[in-house]
Order: C-alpha cells, then sequence, then structure tokens
C-alpha cells in the first residue's frame, strides 16, 4: 500500500476547479438558486411545457440521437476506472505485455470515441438550437413589426431590443448547453454510482456520508456569490446606460452645449468604482468557505484510503479497485451537484421562454382583414373620405377626434390648422391607418381602410413627417428603403424632384454617400429632401405632410416647399401646418378644435368670416411669423 499515494494521485483524486480563479471548488460556478424575478415573471405569464415542447416538435429524429450520443457517452466514460484497475492489478504486476497494450489501447479508443460522440452532440445540439432561436426570433421580430404605435410608445425601447436579442441569445444557451447538462449530469451521475457500488458497496457508503457536506458548502459559496453578481450586473447595466446616453451623437452634443461633461465624468467614475468594489467582493466572497472545502476535498482520498486499509471496512480490495473507485468518486461530485440544480435552472429557462411569449402573445390591434378587399394602387384615385370618426388615446379622458366628417377630393389639397392638441397629428395617423377610429370609417375610394390589407394602405398613403428618420446606410439604400427594386435612373429621377439630386451629387461619394446616424451630416432641409424623395420612389397616391417644415427656418423652408410643391401634383394630399403660409393655396383649409371641426373652406373665404382662422392668420403677422 505504500505505492497507492503516488498511483492514485496520478488518476486524478484532486477534483478539477481547485486551482481555478479564486480557488472556485468544482460546480460552483454552476451552482445557483432560484431568481426571485425569474419566479415572478412565470407567476405573471404561465409558460406550459406543451407550447416549448412544440417548438422542437420538427426535429423529433435529431433530438433522439442528440439523447443516444449523450446516455452512449456517459456510459462508454465509466468503462475507463475499470480498465485502470485491470491495468494496475493484472497487466503491470504480471508483466503482460499484450494485455497491457490492450488495455491502453482500449483507454485511448474509449477517449476517441467520447470525444468524437461529443463533437457530433455538439453539433446536432447547437444547429437544434440554433434552427429553434431562428424561428422565435424571426417570429417575434414579424409580431412586432405588426404592433401598433401605441405599443412603442408605452414600452422602452431597451426593452423591446433586449427581449429580441438578449433573452432569444439566452434560451439558445439553454437549449444547446443547459438541456444537454442535464441530461449528461444525471446519466454520468447514475452510472457512476451503480459502478462505485459495484466496485465497493462499503466504500461507496462512505462516499454517501461524505457527499452531502461537500455540496451543502459548495451551493452556500454559490448564493452568496449570486447575490452579490447580481448587484454587480445591475452596477453594469447602469454604466452601459450611462455609455449608450452620453456617447451617443445626441448625448455628445447635449452635454457639450449644457457643460455637463465633468457631472458625466463623475457619476461615471462613481458607477466604475462600485463595480470594481463589487467584483472585488464577489472573488473575496466565502473564501474561508473555499478554504473548509478544499480541506473537505483533500480529506475524501484519504478517508477512502483509510477505510480501504483497515480490516472490516477494506475486506482484501486490490490496489487497482481502490484507484478505479477514487477516481470514480472524484469524478461524481460535478454531475450530482448539477442534478441539484436542474430546479433552478429550469425556473430560468421557463422564465426566459415566458418573457419571449409574453411579447409574442400580445394582441395585434391593427391587422389585415380575414377577406381583404382587392385593391389595383396603379389605378386608385386617392379620395379620401372621413364619416363618423372619433378616436380616444388609452387612459385619455377626452376624445382625440369627435365627429370628424371630411372628404378629401381625388387630388386635391388640403390642410389641418389648429392649435397643438386640436387632433391635427391624429387625424393624419388615422388617415395612414397608424390607428383605427373607435367609431366611424376613414376610406379610400370608398373602401374602408380596415377592408385593405396592410401592404396595400402603405402603398397607397405616403407620410412625411416633421421627425425625418435616415438610416446608417448610404443614400442610395435610405431611397431604395421605400422601393428596394429601384433603379439608378429612377432613384435621380426621384431626387430631382425633390430638388435634392444636385446636393447629393456635389458629395464625393454622391449616392454612396453614407447619411450618418440618423442623418446627423446633413441639415434638417437636407434631410426633409431626402426623405421626399424616399417619399416620390415610393409613389403613393395619398400624401400625408405632417408639420414638414415646422422645425426649419425661413429659407430652408422655402427651399423644401418647393420641393413639396413637386411632390404633391397630382395626388390627394393632406397638409398638417404650422406657419400658414405654407398652406394658404390650399384648395380646402380645415380648422380643428379640440378634437371637432370648426371651420372649413379656401384662404380668402375663411378669413373673410372673421374666425378662428382668420384670428389665427393675425396673430401670426403680428409675431413676424411669414405669411405672405
Amino acid at each position: 500500500m505504500t505505492g497507492t499515494p503516488t498511483i492514485s494521485g496520478s488518476s486524478g483524486l484532486q477534483p478539477r476547479g481547485l486551482g481555478e480563479r479564486g480557488g472556485r471548488p468544482p460546480g460552483t460556478r454552476a451552482s445557483r438558486k432560484k431568481d426571485p424575478a425569474d419566479v415572478e415573471q412565470l407567476a405573471e405569464h404561465p409558460v406550459s411545457l406543451r407550447r416549448i415542447a412544440g417548438l422542437f416538435r420538427q426535429h423529433r429524429f435529431p433530438l433522439a440521437v442528440v439523447t443516444g450520443i449523450i446516455v452512449a457517452s456517459s456510459l462508454i466514460g465509466l468503462v475507463t476506472p475499470f480498465l485502470i484497475r485491470r491495468l494496475i492489478d493484472s497487466a503491470i504486476p504480471q508483466h503482460n505485455v499484450s494485455l497491457l497494450l490492450e488495455l491502453v489501447g482500449a483507454m485511448l479508443i474509449v477517449t476517441v470515441v467520447t470525444q468524437a460522440l461529443g463533437v457530433v452532440q455538439t453539433f446536432l445540439s447547437t444547429r437544434i438550437g440554433q434552427q429553434v432561436m431562428h424561428g422565435l426570433r424571426t417570429d417575434l421580430f414579424t409580431h412586432l413589426q405588426r404592433m401598433s404605435l401605441g405599443f412603442f410608445t408605452r414600452t422602452r425601447g431597451g426593452e423591446v431590443q433586449s427581449r429580441l436579442t438578449n433573452d432569444v441569445n439566452a434560451m439558445q444557451t439553454v437549449v444547446t448547453d443547459s438541456a444537454t447538462s442535464v441530461a449528461t449530469n444525471i446519466t454520468t451521475a447514475v452510472g457512476t454510482a451503480i459502478a462505485m457500488v459495484v466496485l465497493s458497496w462499503r466504500l461507496s457508503l462512505l462516499s454517501l456520508l461524505i457527499l452531502p457536506p461537500a455540496i451543502w458548502l459548495t451551493r452556500r459559496v454559490a448564493r452568496l456569490r449570486r447575490t452579490i453578481q447580481a448587484r454587480a450586473q445591475r452596477a453594469l447595466a447602469d454604466m452601459q446606460t450611462q455609455i449608450e446616453e452620453s456617447l451617443s451623437i445626441s448625448g455628445v452634443m447635449l452635454a457639450k452645449t449644457v457643460g455637463s461633461g465633468p457631472a458625466l465624468s463623475a457619476r461615471f467614475r462613481e458607477t466604475s468604482s462600485e463595480l470594481t468594489e463589487l467584483e472585488l467582493q464577489s472573488q473575496m466572497a466565502g473564501r474561508w468557505r473555499m478554504g473548509t472545502m478544499a480541506i473537505v476535498f483533500a480529506a475524501i482520498p484519504a478517508l477512502i484510503y483509510l477505510a480501504a486499509g483497515l480490516p472490516a471496512t477494506g475486506g482484501g480490495m486490490s490496489i487497482g479497485t481502490l484507484v478505479a473507485f477514487t477516481t470514480l468518486q472524484a469524478a461524481l461530485f460535478r454531475p450530482v451537484l448539477g442534478v441539484l440544480n436542474v430546479g433552478a435552472e429550469v425556473v430560468t429557462s421557463m422564465a426566459l421562454f415566458s418573457r419571449v411569449f409574453e411579447f409574442l402573445d400580445l394582441p395585434v390591434t391593427i391587422d389585415d382583414p380575414e377577406h381583404p378587399v382587392p385593391i389595383d394602387v396603379a389605378t386608385a384615385r386617392g379620395e379620401v373620405t372621413l364619416t363618423g370618426v372619433r378616436y380616444r388615446y388609452d387612459g385619455a379622458d377626452r376624445n382625440a377626434l369627435d365627429g370628424i366628417d371630411l372628404r378629401l377630393p381625388a387630388g386635391a389639397q388640403v390642410a389641418l390648422v389648429g392649435a397643438t392638441g386640436s387632433g391635427k397629428s391624429t387625424l393624419a395617423g388615422l388617415v395612414s391607418r397608424l390607428h383605427d377610429p373607435a367609431s366611424g370609417s376613414v376610406a379610400i375610394d370608398g373602401v374602408d381602410l380596415r377592408e385593405m390589407t396592410l401592404q396595400d394602405v402603405a402603398s397607397l398613403v405616403g407620410v412625411v413627417s416633421q421627425e425625418t428618420y435616415l438610416l446608417h446606410t448610404t443614400i442610395r439604400e435610405n431611397l431604395r428603403y421605400a422601393r428596394p427594386d429601384a433603379t439608378d435612373a429612377q432613384i435621380e429621377a426621384a431626387t430631382r424632384s425633390a430638388q435634392v439630386h444636385d446636393l447629393i451629387e456635389a458629395l464625393p461619394d454622391g449616392y454612396d454617400t453614407l447619411v450618418g446616424a440618423r442623418g446627423y451630416r446633413f441639415s434638417g432641409g437636407e434631410k426633409q429632401r431626402i426623405a421626399l424623395a424616399r417619399t416620390i420612389l415610393h409613389d403613393p397616391r395619398v400624401l400625408v405632410l405632417d408639420e414638414a417644415t415646422s422645425a426649419l427656418d425661413n429659407a430652408t423652408e422655402r427651399a423644401v416647399q418647393l420641393a413639396l410643391d413637386e411632390v404633391s401634383r397630382g395626388r390627394t394630399t393632406l397638409t398638417i401646418a404650422h406657419r400658414l403660409s405654407t398652406v394658404r393655396d390650399a384648395d380646402l383649409i380645415v380648422v380643428l378644435d379640440h378634437g371637432r371641426i370648426i371651420e372649413r373652406g379656401t384662404h380668402e373665404s375663411l378669413l373673410a368670416a372673421g374666425g378662428a382662422y382668420a384670428r389665427l392668420w393675425d396673430s401670426q403677422r403680428r409675431v413676424g411669423m411669414p405669411v405672405g
């Protein structure tokens, strides 16, 4: 028995992981408890296992193959200790070279086979996980595209992005790693326990006495670290938010213009300092417990050796059997701990599915009708009719629009004017079906918008708003966003109509110029004309101009107005105007007040009537706003 420690020490008695950073014992990283946030998420939005299983229904065969590989790999891996026992007890003492070569060769074959099976398992499980996540990701993106504007106004943009990217990516880890890990741990733990009993039932009983306190200590340390890590994650999230807000183009401009740079730096320094302290606490948390655990792990083989050497418990055990047993015992801790963590893993996994399904289950309030009316966009006239329209925003105490009856003849230029909050933009949103009326109807060429497909509505109605949005790509691709199949000639014709072709041609890269984040490379008027060119490519029969020039200076407004006049020619145009000078030539001017039409007529007739429009005209003239 004098040589036993040397032989057994080389066969892996020391559990893996004690040499990792911070002396983390094996399994600590996987040890978990249920996150209260996950439990709360599941309580609010339960998820059925049947629904999750449905995601994998079309992958039944590869899943069965993966399960078979996991079981086979775990069982094959248990052969090695028995090969070691025979090698130590028979081949080496008897100098049996042929048997020695057979056993060594078998050990190598076991390693090669298990590794090869591991490669196949990783490939299949990753492919299944990626395919399932691809389906979920695209379904969620498509569903969110169909949500109404109200959803996006009441939901933080970061929350939408997090569920679409972070949660789905985390689910992929659950599918490819956690699920296979649970199956592997269960199979390995059961197989290892059986093999240990086969080798020595007496030493197996001793291991059962030692294992529980070791697992308890490991889980205590893991839970302590988890609490600190949760605080660290919150601090890291705060830091990321500060970076995103402070170092975006808008954030940098705001900081420079109000002189908040030093305050932002101090705030960032404070958050970074907190994160540093938490990381230190995380590494030092439970250090004395880990030291105790290291002693326990070192004592386990010593106690096994002691039991094997005593006549009452050893029972004439051979050295090979002892080494094989200690090898199995050292490998048992990790899968057992993994099995104990199944509950927390399941809650975490289910919470991730719950968060994604929660968004997928949101009702689509504005959707295609079951039996849409076929629309020939090419021959549409563009007559717009609003009949008895009422609309109220969620949570509002009064209607934003109340009893609107309005007809926009095909090709007519109609203007909406009125004070802020009078309902102008709401009415425009109904015409483009960004909202549906609570009662009444909005129709184009006699067909209610709710009876058309959303694609037909988008083809019929184009919108140019005050807040021009340009993508962070080239000018050419920004224009093709409205019409992907547009030729270069069509793009150039559109930019000429929008009075912006010469500006683009003067740029070093022309149409291949990057517009920059949110179009900050261009002035407001330049962005507006690029957006107009995009609308011209879209070629709608009805054009909605929602205060498209209100944020521009007088000179720029005149340039954009020329482009608007060109774009509006031959189209039914609904213009929401703040400056009355831009709509004085409209065929019809409609005055709104608190969601009701209080006046309608031409510029001259409304001035002659001396009502609300005339008073608004006079007030703009008195403050020097151009009206001529």
